[in-house]
């Protein structure tokens, strides 16, 4: 619960939304992230969450937009 509502940008730096909510498929959590209309599910394992920073409220994570 303390993502929810963290700002999740791309490595390079791209802002690609806020986190809605985590959704547990049992093998790992996906992250819910929404930028207005568009919503992304990324899964949050260390492939793609490379840094969760709760100070800064910030995830980065291995991911575009355009996916």
């Amino acid at each position: 619960h303390d993502l929810v509502g963290m700002q999740v940008e791309s490595l390079e730096g791209e802002a690609l939304g806020t986190v809605e909510g985590l959704i547990s498929t049992g093998a790992h959590d996906v992250l819910r992230v929404l930028d207005g209309e568009a919503e992304r599910l990324i899964p949050f394992v260390a492939a793609y969450a490379v840094e969760v920073d709760l100070d800064r409220q910030r995830i980065r994570v291995d991911w575009q937009k355009d996916w």
